[in-house]
């Protein structure tokens, strides 16, 4: 079965070929472990999970190697460290929040139906890889030492800005970036720089006496060539990563090899917002994967970490996602009535090809989950669909054997005003009308957190729209 991805590089959706189809290898950006995980991390790890599991069927799963890592050294760790652990060393502060953090970060996304990456590999493990590729690139004349920093020479790549499409006067005209008198540009990023007292530090490279410690871009470009060689196959992230992060990794591993290529796809998951506005601290809707798991912050829920899964993958990876209780809502309905027909069902040998062929398209989520539908109301009436059923969803992370009860964690007998739900539904009808659909949208969403249920179907002798309801379990 032929599979086809959006290539970030060129812009277009491409045929895909390994290099070497008995090791299909990718990259992918793991968390910086200082605090805990927020849903936009969460769709990533999904997303890319879900490739995993399609690249494991389509070439066998002995034959792809997927490495996600952990960064374990950063300003951010640092800052955390000491605000948390003040009467600590530094570094006993700093080992105490990144341990936390990566046992948390595991435990929230194995809820989500996550498998374990082939390796996972952390920035600290791999400094003397990260002191090579720094030492070859001022070798090959693309790096400089400068008041104990080596710092990547941007100038020295003609074709820097290609995966952000951006040339490198544009970039200038509206980065915002350090300004340092030591730079001989202002895009040049750092490879190296010097440890504070107290910071975690190591032998430094290129000569410099003082102990230091490296960028951020470095780590994953070492941790990337350690387990998958210098040219890879797949380089996956968030759209966010795209400048400076990836461009940056493409500058080092490049540069230091004079190669073409770091990886030949590079694919990125779009932005999610909350309720249709950026998440954020400020505006109070910052959701951790935590808080969707154990506590009813969001939506006066609690939810399952499949629930969760289907319903990121209902958008498709590379669009735009609002996350929302609604979408929740729907998720959680869906997986209890695949939970009542496949509890007494064996699993097929295989899942069902058409959502195989949807998934090998650019990861259609979307189309995959229509034909799930489909099988599902077959499966209602024909045991052979529901034993395909129960395969294409374990294969797809959306089914672990959870019961009906297991999958309504958290949810409590609901009771609503049945005159204020009509009233707010006649309001949300009323807006729809009006196409004031941000009215319609917040109404939606209000009624989605009482636990009501909407379903909108046009009434086939007026065809004017006509909005059910039903208390959401």
């Amino acid at each position: 079965m032929s599979l086809t991805l959006y290539n970030t590089l060129s812009r277009r959706k491409e045929p895909f070929t390994p290099i070497d189809p008995s090791n299909v290898r990718m990259y992918v950006c793991g968390p910086t472990v200082y605090d805990y995980a927020h849903i936009g991390n969460a769709r990533p790890v999904i997303v890319f999970d879900m490739l995993f599991r399609l690249l494991r069927h389509v070439y066998g799963a002995e034959h792809v190697t997927y490495v996600r890592n952990i960064t374990d050294v950063d300003d951010k760790i640092n800052a955390r460290a000491a605000a948390d652990f003040p009467d600590l060393p530094l570094n006993e502060a700093i080992r105490r929040v990144t341990s936390a953090t990566e046992k948390q970060f595991h435990d929230d996304i194995a809820a989500l139906g996550v498998l374990l990456p082939t390796v996972e590999p952390r920035a600290t493990e791999h400094i003397e890889e990260m002191k090579r590729l720094i030492e070859a690139l001022v070798a090959r004349g693309h790096a400089y030492v400068a008041e104990g920093h080596v710092l990547f020479d941007v100038a020295s790549m003609p074709d820097y800005g290609r995966l952000s499409n951006r040339s490198l006067d544009e970039m200038e005209a509206g980065a915002r970036v350090e300004v340092a008198p030591y730079k001989k540009g202002p895009m040049d990023f750092v490879l190296w720089k010097p440890s504070k007292p107290g910071e975690p530090a190591w032998p430094s490279p290129a000569g410099i006496v003082e102990p230091g410690r490296p960028g951020w871009h470095i780590e994953c470009s070492a941790m990337a060539e350690r387990h998958l060689g210098p040219v890879f196959d797949i380089h996956g992230g968030g759209i966010d990563l795209v400048f400076p992060h990836h461009e940056n990794e493409i500058a080092q591993s490049r540069c230091a090899h004079g190669l073409p290529v770091m990886a030949h796809v590079w694919l990125h998951n779009g932005f999610l917002q909350v309720e249709g506005e950026k998440m954020s601290k400020s505006l109070g809707n910052f959701i951790t994967i935590h808080e969707l798991l154990a506590t009813k912050k969001f939506g006066a829920n609690q939810w399952h970490g499949r629930v969760i899964r289907l319903a990121m993958l209902g958008t498709h990876y590379r669009q735009p996602i609002d996350w929302t209780a609604e979408r929740l809502l729907q998720a959680r309905s869906t997986l209890l009535d695949f939970a009542d027909l496949l509890a007494p069902v064996t699993p097929a040998a295989a899942p069902n090809p058409d959502v195989v062929a949807a998934l090998s398209d650019d990861l259609n989520t979307p189309s995959a989950r229509s034909i799930v539908h489909g099988l599902a109301k077959s499966a209602k009436r024909n045991p052979g669909a529901a034993a395909e059923l129960r395969a294409t969803l374990e294969f797809m992370g959306l089914y672990g054997g959870e019961t009906r009860d297991e999958l309504n964690v958290g949810v409590e007998a609901i009771t609503v005003d049945s005159g204020k739900v009509d009233a707010l539904v006649a309001a949300r009808l009323a807006a729809r009308k009006a196409k004031d659909f941000k009215e319609s949208d917040r109404l939606r969403d209000e009624l989605a957190a009482m636990g009501v249920s909407l379903k909108d179907a046009k009434d086939p002798k007026t065809g004017e729209i006509v909005t059910t309801w039903e208390i959401a379990r």
